[in-house]
């Protein structure tokens, strides 16, 4: 079966679907990932295909405040982004569909393919939790489900015009979004999280199903020979970084970190990220681009920004975190970390101070409950396998 990945999104979206693209493959499939041209490089050194995406989410990320501007961004370049989609999926059976691209649901319409959602996080309503992607802030059984409603209807409004010129262009009738969401009612979806860390709600319909996490490819990485001295010198180290999150003060980031870190006496590896953090010390050392499947094993605990990729590579590895979370889903699984048992508390970004930092540091480096629930639930996710789920929809799709 021929499948393409509609992956847009930040690098933190589109490495689970690398992932998942090469147990797909190692199956029996051939996978196209369509995605943005950041992330090429990855893709194919995956032995996967490529197809390129419009946007540029690093420019967006970094040039605009918050995250609606960056969503009028890619509104912007909705009707591009469904006209490359449409080329990827030309030569497909069968479309996977992130949820920033639910637009190519339109495509598979036109080219009569079958689709399903591939999602990293809870997106369909229900009533044991609020849309996780707007509040953590329960808003009743009744509330929790209408919010979520809402959020998927006003989420189609910035892309009224794209979609009807891009159904034009399709040779599709037009069709306003709250037909579209209702033609969706029993369309398929596939979470690629655990069970064990959402149990899925028992109000979902049979066509959505908590799968299991979907785990970035495997890497021949070697470290540098300055990682491997720093790891080598001390105590595990506390891992520090936020991803795919830009910073409006680089420095000033990079100086309350090492402050943080110093105060509660741990030894820290800087991820420099989109944030571009940086600094240097016998007690600090700054890398980039170390595979976290590799790197969090190591570390005496993680402080991330709590994106869904990160958070589940930490809880892979079996070490406590310290969430600090900025936006969209992100207080979502910094709520869950709290929740389950492996992190001290959540520290929002906006409020985040050397103080508050280094005390979370200290409580989820010094009390070991934390890395036993971690170790616990590690062991748990081992036995998991996300892409099964996937293929057994896929079975029913072909």
């Amino acid at each position: 079966m021929r499948i393409a990945v509609l992956a847009v999104g930040s690098r933190g979206d589109v490495v689970p679907y690398v992932g998942l693209g090469v147990r797909l493959q190692r199956a029996g499939h051939e996978v196209t990932i369509a995605t943005h041209l950041l992330f090429e490089k990855m893709v194919v050194e995956n032995g996967l295909r490529y197809a390129p995406l419009p946007l540029d989410t690093y420019e967006e990320l970094s040039e605009n405040a918050g995250i609606l501007a960056v969503n009028r961004s890619v509104a912007a370049q909705a009707l591009p982004l469904g006209r490359a989609m449409a080329d990827a999926a030309r030569t497909a059976d069968v479309l996977l569909l992130t949820p920033a691209g639910w637009i190519g649901g339109h495509v598979a319409e036109a080219l009569e393919l079958p689709s399903m959602g591939v999602y990293l996080q809870p997106m369909t309503p229900t009533r044991e939790f609020p849309p996780s992607t707007v509040t953590t802030r329960s808003l009743g059984a009744w509330g929790n489900r209408a919010a979520a409603t809402a959020v998927l209807e006003l989420g189609q409004l910035p892309y009224r015009a794209a979609v009807r010129a891009l159904r034009a262009e399709l040779g599709l009738p037009p069709i306003g979004h709250h037909k579209w969401l209702r033609h969706l009612t029993d369309w398929p979806i596939c979470y690629g999280y655990s069970p064990r860390v959402v149990p899925q709600p028992a109000d979902w319909p049979s066509s959505c199903t908590t799968v299991g996490y979907w785990w970035a490819a495997p890497a021949d990485f070697v470290p540098s020979p300055s990682l491997a001295a720093f790891l080598e010198a001390g105590p595990p180290p506390v891992y520090v970084g936020f991803g795919s999150m830009p910073a409006r003060d680089s420095r000033a980031l990079s100086a309350l970190v090492v402050q943080a870190a110093r105060s509660a006496g741990v030894r820290v590896v800087l991820s420099s990220g989109w944030a571009g953090l940086d600094a240097t010390g016998d007690d600090v050392l700054t890398v980039s681009d170390v595979p976290h499947e590799w790197l969090f094993p190591r570390m005496a605990a993680v402080v991330h920004h709590a994106g869904a990729g990160t958070t589940a590579a930490g809880l892979r590895a079996g070490v406590p975190a310290v969430p600090v979370p900025l936006l969209v889903d992100q207080p979502f699984w910094a709520q869950r970390l709290v929740t389950l048992g492996v992190a001290p508390e959540a520290l929002p970004f906006r409020r985040l101070s050397a103080a508050g930092l280094g005390a979370a540091i200290r409580a989820a480096v010094g009390e070991p409950g934390y890395r036993r629930r971690a170790g616990e639930l590690a062991v748990g996710l081992a036995e998991e396998d996300g892409t099964a789920g996937v293929l057994r929809v896929l079975e029913r799709l072909s």
